[in-house]
């Protein structure tokens, strides 16, 4: 199956756009994101708590839950992508040390932080039950829909 990205990009930007409130424009882009892209097995967002620097909160996500609501700067790819500000491409969750294990399905994962300025507002995760799932072409993609998401937080 051949996957659209900038279409899907051009949907991120209408959902954005359109008159509902946060919340519900960002569980919408998870859904989107799960939806049409077969190997993203669950699409979340993590916020920067607003009362305690240096911690996420989980937002809206599509997928299986997940016990994983708050993580603290550093720990887990999640909290090292915030830490470290960069995208973690991880293509075998079972050769990481500091993995936090959401479900045993999970085989890989990418995560790329949502920035206001300099400042890591926020990251979109994505697990996929496919390992080496993420290519290029991913990572250039989420990056650009987290650009957009960016614009709304």
């Amino acid at each position: 199956m051949e996957i659209n990205f900038d279409e899907l990009l051009n949907d991120v930007k209408n959902i954005l756009n359109s008159g509902t409130n946060k919340n519900e424009k960002l569980h919408a882009v998870c859904k989107l994101l799960k939806d049409n892209i077969p190997y993203y097995d669950w699409v979340g967002i993590y916020l920067v708590n607003p009362e305690k620097n240096k911690e996420l909160l989980l937002g809206p996500y599509e997928g299986e839950p997940t016990i994983h609501k708050r993580i603290s700067f550093g720990e887990g790819i999640c909290g090292q992508a915030a830490d470290k500000k960069v995208t973690f491409v991880v293509r075998d969750v079972k050769k990481e040390e500091n993995y936090l294990s959401c479900s045993p399905d999970v085989k890989s994962e990418i995560v790329v932080p949502i920035f206001h300025g300099d400042d890591v507002i926020g990251e979109l995760d994505i697990d996929s039950h496919t390992r080496n799932a993420f290519r290029v072409e991913d990572k250039n993609f989420l990056e650009a829909v987290s650009r957009e998401v960016s614009r709304f937080l």
